[in-house]
C-alpha cells in the first residue's frame, strides 16, 4: 500500500468517527425533504458554523494541497526520468526502489488532485447554502469533504517529516510489563489497550495480536503488527518507560510507581529484514527438545537473544516453535538494526549491553492518577490533564509534537 492510499483511507476513517456524529444530531432536524426553511434554520441547527468549517477547509486546500501538489508532480517528473535513464536489469534492487517511489508519487498526486476537487465541490454547496437553494444530504456531504480534505491534509504534512530510514515500514509495537506482580501486569494491560484503541480510532487495521501470561494469568508482555506504512516513522517516540505515578492506599502522601517498557520496532513490509547472525550468538528458549515438556499456557512461545548485546526477542503467534522461531529472530535483527544505528555502532557484536539497557529505561511519559490525574509526555513535554481520554487512546498530540521536534 502507499503512502497516499494509506493516508487517505486513515483521513477517511478518522473523519468519519470522529466528526459525522455531531453532524448527524445537527441535521436531524432538517424537514423530510432535506431543505431548511431559510437562514433562521440554518443558525438554530448551528449550520453555519459548519459552513464556517467548510470554508476554512476550502481555503487550506486551495492553498496548501496547490503547494503540495506542485512539489509532488515536480518529483514524479523526477522519478519518471531517473527510470529512463536506467536499465532495470544492471540493478533490480535500485529499480524496485524507484519504482515504488514513482508509484508513491503518482497515488499522492491523484490523490491531491481529488482534494482539489473535492474542495471546489464543497465550496459550491456553501454558496448555493447562502440561496436557500441546498439540499441537507448535500451540506453533510460537502462538509464530510471538507474533513476529509484537513485530515488528509494533517497527515500528509506530518508523512513529510519521516525521513528515517526506517519511517515508511509498519510497527511492531510490544509492551512489556517491567515487574513481576498483577498490578504491574494489570497496567501493562491498560497500556497496550490505549495502543489498541488509537489504532481503531485512526482507522489503521491491527494484524498479528500476541500475548505473553504470567504464572498469575495476566499479560506479561504484549504485542501487535500495524502493517500500515509510516507506521513505525509515527509511533517511534513512544519508545521507553510508561510510568504510572498513584497514591498507596495506607498513606495517599506517598507516591507510587509501576512502568511498563514500550519497544517499537520496524515490521518491513516488503522486504526481509538483512542481517547476518551467528549461530553462536543467538540463544533460543526454550530449546526444541525442552519445548515438548514445558508449560503450554504460552502456546509455542519462543525467545531468541543476541547473546554479546542481551537483546531479546519473541513471538507466540505462530502455530508452530519453527514458525515462532523464524518470527522472534526477524523481529531481533529489527531491534539490533535499529539499536545499531542509534548507538552509531558498525558491527552488532561490539553493542554494549549497559548502553542498551541505558536506551531501555529512558523515560517516555507519566500518567499521574489520583485527583491530579495529569499525563506529562518527557519527550515532548506536552501536558493533558484528560487521564482517562489519554489511556482510551487519543495520544495524536504526544506523536504529532514528536515528530514535529524530530526536525528540530
Amino acid at each position: 500500500m502507499a503512502a497516499a492510499t494509506s493516508l487517505a483511507a486513515c483521513a477517511r476513517a478518522s473523519a468519519s468517527g470522529l466528526h459525522t456524529g455531531r453532524l448527524a444530531v445537527r441535521a436531524a432536524a432538517l424537514p423530510a425533504d432535506g431543505r431548511s426553511d431559510g437562514a433562521a434554520s440554518y443558525k438554530e441547527l448551528g449550520l453555519y458554523s459548519l459552513k464556517k468549517r467548510i470554508e476554512d477547509a476550502v481555503v487550506r486546500v486551495e492553498t496548501t494541497a496547490s503547494d503540495a501538489l506542485e512539489l509532488e508532480e515536480a518529483q514524479r517528473i523526477k522519478q519518471e526520468e531517473v527510470l529512463q535513464k536506467r536499465n532495470l536489469w544492471d540493478n533490480p534492487a535500485k529499480s524496485h526502489e524507484t519504482l515504488s517511489a514513482l508509484a508513491d508519487a503518482i497515488r499522492v498526486v491523484d490523490h491531491l488532485k481529488d482534494l482539489r476537487f473535492k474542495a471546489e465541490e464543497a465550496k459550491l454547496i456553501s454558496q448555493l447554502s447562502e440561496m436557500d437553494a441546498i439540499n441537507g444530504e448535500l451540506f453533510k456531504q460537502a462538509y464530510k469533504s471538507s474533513v476529509d480534505a484537513s485530515e488528509y491534509l494533517d497527515r500528509y504534512q506530518m508523512y513529510k517529516l519521516l525521513k528515517g530510514p526506517y519511517d515508511k515500514e509498519g510497527a511492531c509495537i510490544i509492551v512489556t510489563a517491567v515487574s513481576n506482580g498483577v498490578t504491574s501486569e494489570l497496567w501493562a494491560e491498560k497500556v497496550f489497550g490505549m495502543y489498541t484503541s488509537w489504532a481503531r480510532k485512526q482507522g489503521y487495521k491491527v494484524g498479528l495480536i500476541e500475548k505473553i501470561f504470567s504464572t498469575s494469568g495476566h499479560i506479561q508482555s504484549a504485542t501487535m503488527e500495524i502493517e500500515s506504512e509510516y507506521m513505525f516513522g509515527t509511533l517511534s517516540g513512544e519508545k521507553g518507560m510508561h510510568q504510572m505515578i498513584y497514591s498507596s492506599l495506607e498513606n495517599s502522601d506517598i507516591d507510587q510507581a509501576l512502568s511498563a517498557r514500550v519497544d517499537i520496532i520496524p515490521l518491513f513490509l516488503d522486504r526481509p529484514v538483512v542481517l547476518h547472525l551467528d549461530d553462536d550468538d543467538i540463544e533460543t528458549s526454550p530449546s526444541p527438545s525442552v519445548h515438548k515438556k514445558g508449560d503450554r499456557r504460552n502456546g509455542v512461545a519462543v525467545r531468541v537473544q543476541h547473546v554479546p548485546s542481551g537483546v531479546t526477542a519473541e513471538s507466540s503467534g505462530e502455530r508452530s516453535y519453527f514458525a515462532n522461531k523464524l518470527k522472534a529472530t526477524s523481529r531481533l535483527k529489527a531491534k539490533l538494526l535499529l539499536i545499531a544505528r542509534e548507538l552509531k555502532v558498525s558491527d552488532i557484536k561490539t553493542i554494549n549491553r549497559q548502553a542498551v539497557e541505558d536506551k531501555c529505561n529512558c523515560g517516555a511519559r507519566r500518567y499521574t492518577f489520583g485527583r491530579q490525574k495529569l499525563v506529562h509526555d518527557l519527550n515532548t513535554g506536552i501536558q493533558l490533564s484528560d487521564l482517562n481520554s489519554v489511556l482510551e487512546g487519543d495520544i495524536e498530540p504526544f506523536i504529532r509534537g514528536r515528530i514535529t521536534s524530530r526536525q528540530l
